[in-house]
């Protein structure tokens, strides 16, 4: 038990280390893009979840970028994870029929020169919070993958 206690500072070190700002938290991924989705896609399938969707946004600013006037160059890649739980969702819902708003939840990864973050958004107090932590929990796990 000792050696546990003694042991714990050293791996809240080797814990990806969160950024937040601007509502949106993010961590950083030790690897390519591709090993990041996967990290992610392995993390919400291993919670029992069941992804809905994958929204491509890095490709569809980089396809559309010339068609608004622009030669910016956002992400080298960008996709954002959508899903539910019914679990949490059920929670949250029948805390408040509106939280129906939040959902699908999402876990984005982005690439921009060389670094991999991988992140999602922050949800109101109260109820939703369970949400941001089920967020949390997949993010903090495809982070150290």
């Amino acid at each position: 038990m000792r050696l546990t206690k003694a042991l714990a500072p050293l791996a809240l070190l080797a814990a990806p280390l969160a950024a937040q700002a601007d509502g949106v938290t993010t961590y950083p991924f030790d690897g390519s893009f591709e090993d990041a989705t996967f990290a992610v896609e392995t993390a919400i399938v291993g919670k029992g979840l069941v992804i809905d969707y994958v929204s491509h946004v890095g490709e569809m600013l980089a396809r559309t970028g010339a068609d608004v006037g622009s030669e910016v160059t956002l992400f080298a890649a960008a996709d954002v994870f959508l899903f539910c739980s019914a679990v949490t969702s059920r929670t949250v819902m029948e805390a408040d029929p509106m939280n129906i708003a939040h959902c699908p939840y999402g876990i984005f990864v982005a690439d921009r020169d060389g670094d991999v973050v991988i992140g999602y958004r922050h949800y109101p107090d109260g109820a939703m919070q369970e949400v941001q932590s089920l967020l949390d929990d997949i993010a903090t796990e495809a982070a150290a993958f």
